[in-house]
C-alpha cells in the first residue's frame, strides 16, 4: 500500500504533537459555565420542506452563547415511544445540514434526529462573531489574533453541546440514549459534543477534521480544508516567530485534546490515503479516547465515501 503518512503500526500508537494548553481544562470549564448560564429559548417550527408519513419535521431555532440565532433540523417519529433515543448529526466544513430525507432512515428506526447548521457556513444559522484580525478566509483561524475565548470554534463546539442539551430536554427523548454522528468537520463536532456533554452514549466519527494542526503543518498538508493555516502564517507570522504560541492556541480547539473526556462508546472510520485530514491526525483522536471504542480502517481510501461504513454506523447507532 502506498504511504502518505506514518506506517500503520506507528499510527496505532500515535497520539499527536499539537500542544495542550496549560489551562485547557479551565478554558473548557469556563466555556461550559457560560453555556450553563445561557437561555437557549428553543423554538420548534413545523417544516414546510417535507411531509413524510412516519415523521414530524421541524426547524429548530435556539439562541447560542453569544446571542446568535442557531438553526437545526429536527425530526421525530410520529409514533414515538416516550423517552426514546435521539441522534445528533453534524455536517462537513462550509456545508449545511443538507436534505431532510437523508435522516429518515434513522427516524424509521425510532430514533429522533437533530442536524445542526454550523454558524456562518452553508445553512441558516447566524454568525455574529466580533473578533480582531482575519475574517476573510477560514473558521478555525477566526479569533486566533484575539483572546482564546474569541475562537469561533469554541462557540461552534458549544452550539453542538447546546443542541445536545436541548434535545435531551425534550419529553420524547431519553437523555441517556443520545448519540452523535459526523464526517470531517462533522466528525470533529461529533467528538467535541461527546467530550463536552458526558451523557452522550454513542459517538460515530469519520476522518475527523480539526485535529493535530501541527502535524498537518509538518506534513505540508495545510491545503484545502487546512489552507487557512498557511494563510494565517503568511499574513501574521511570516517568519514563524510565534509558531509555538499559535499551535498552542489552536490546541484549545483541537479535538484530540478533547477526546480523553469522552465517556460514550465510539466507532470511528479511518482512511489511510486521506490528504485532507491526514491519517495520523485521525489516529491522534482515536488513540486519545479512553472509553470503549472500535474503528474501521480503509487502507486505500481518501477523504471520500467509505464503502459499507454507513451500514456499520447505522447498526452501531441503532443500539441506542
Amino acid at each position: 500500500m502506498p504511504l502518505i503518512d506514518k506506517p500503520l503500526k506507528e499510527l496505532q500508537s500515535y497520539r499527536g504533537i499539537t500542544p495542550v494548553p496549560s489551562d485547557f481544562d479551565e478554558y473548557w470549564a469556563v466555556a461550559l459555565q457560560e453555556l450553563e448560564a445561557n437561555d437557549p429559548k428553543p423554538e420548534l417550527v413545523p417544516s414546510k420542506a417535507i411531509h413524510p408519513n412516519h415523521a414530524e419535521c421541524f426547524d429548530l431555532w435556539f439562541r447560542g452563547v453569544d446571542g446568535a440565532r442557531i438553526h437545526a433540523q429536527y425530526m421525530r417519529p410520529i409514533k414515538h415511544q416516550v423517552a426514546g433515543p435521539a441522534l445528533l448529526q453534524f455536517h462537513g466544513y462550509s456545508m449545511s445540514s443538507g436534505d431532510w430525507v437523508d435522516k429518515l432512515g434513522y427516524v424509521s428506526q425510532g430514533i429522533a434526529v437533530a442536524a445542526l447548521d454550523c454558524r456562518g457556513q452553508g445553512g441558516a444559522s447566524e454568525d455574529n462573531t466580533p473578533v480582531k484580525g482575519n475574517t476573510l478566509n477560514g473558521h478555525f483561524i477566526r479569533g486566533l489574533s484575539d483572546a482564546p475565548d474569541k475562537l469561533l470554534f469554541r462557540r461552534i463546539f458549544l452550539d453542538a453541546v447546546q443542541l445536545a442539551r436541548i434535545v435531551m430536554s425534550f419529553p420524547e427523548i431519553n437523555p441517556a440514549r443520545v448519540g452523535t454522528l459526523g464526517a470531517s468537520q462533522g466528525g470533529a463536532l461529533s467528538i467535541a459534543c461527546a467530550a463536552l456533554e458526558p451523557r452522550v452514549s454513542r459517538c460515530v466519527s469519520i476522518f475527523p477534521f480539526l485535529s493535530d494542526y501541527q502535524r498537518v503543518w509538518e506534513l505540508d498538508l495545510a491545503k484545502e480544508a487546512y489552507a487557512e493555516l498557511r494563510t494565517f502564517f503568511r499574513s501574521f507570522d511570516p517568519r514563524h516567530e510565534r509558531e509555538h504560541e499559535i499551535f498552542t492556541r489552536l490546541g484549545y480547539i483541537d479535538v484530540k485534546n478533547l477526546a480523553p473526556r469522552i465517556q460514550a462508546k465510539v466507532l470511528m472510520g479511518l482512511s489511510l490515503m486521506d490528504t485532507i485530514c491526514p491519517p495520523s491526525t485521525q489516529f491522534a483522536v482515536y488513540n486519545q479516547i479512553k472509553s470503549e471504542k472500535e474503528c474501521a480502517i480503509y487502507p486505500d481510501f481518501a477523504h471520500e465515501t467509505l464503502p459499507g461504513f454507513s451500514d456499520l454506523a447505522f447498526n452501531f447507532l441503532a443500539q441506542l
